[in-house]
């Protein structure tokens, strides 16, 4: 009887609360009290993961403390050790570098070792203007030709003279009829 008595109290309880579940308060009442089995919330929240964002972060924070620290310490060095540039009489027969004209020494740096000198830059554009104008020349050649061939009703092709084979064949019989008279040397 006494297994029935455990079977049986559930519905009791039910019965006792029968009376007030229309009301949807307290409805609520009873299956917050039946659904809380684990303590927790009684729902999870499915969200997307955060870990790349907060990777990227750490890794940026880290890779950012690590550059800014030597630029800082270079610049400091730089700036209270070596100072801008004097300027000093030029001997004779001396031609200053691209570089020796910036005051600071961090773009002296810059100058000499990252950028190109202006003379190979102006170079480089100059080669540039004549590669375009090769091509230009090219160009107009091409159209004069293109205007010479639509005059003379010309159009693009080999030129050859037609061969005829009797003749070949001819030749072809007279060179081996000397060599049977020529016979071995």
């Amino acid at each position: 009887m006494v297994s029935w008595s455990n079977f049986l109290r559930p519905a009791a309880n039910f019965a006792k609360y029968r009376a007030a579940l229309p009301t949807s308060a307290m409805k609520n009442a009873v299956q917050m009290q039946l659904r809380q089995m684990s303590g927790g919330h009684d729902h999870m929240i499915v969200k997307p993961s955060r870990f790349q964002w907060d990777k990227f972060k750490d890794l940026l924070h880290f890779y950012t403390m690590i550059g800014l620290g030597p630029i800082i310490g270079i610049v400091l060095y730089c700036n209270i050790f070596i100072g801008p540039a004097q300027l000093e009489p030029i001997p004779d027969n001396y031609e200053p570098k691209h570089w020796e004209y910036h005051k600071h020494p961090i773009s002296r740096f810059i100058s000499r070792y990252i950028h190109p000198s202006p003379q190979q830059e102006y170079e480089k554009h100059l080669h540039h203007l004549f590669e375009e104008n090769e091509k230009s020349q090219i160009r107009l050649l091409e159209d004069k030709i293109r205007a010479k061939m639509s005059e003379r009703n010309d159009y693009q092709a080999y030129y050859y003279r037609p061969v005829i084979a009797k003749y070949h064949r001819i030749s072809k019989q007279a060179a081996d009829d000397l060599e049977e008279l020529r016979g071995d040397i």
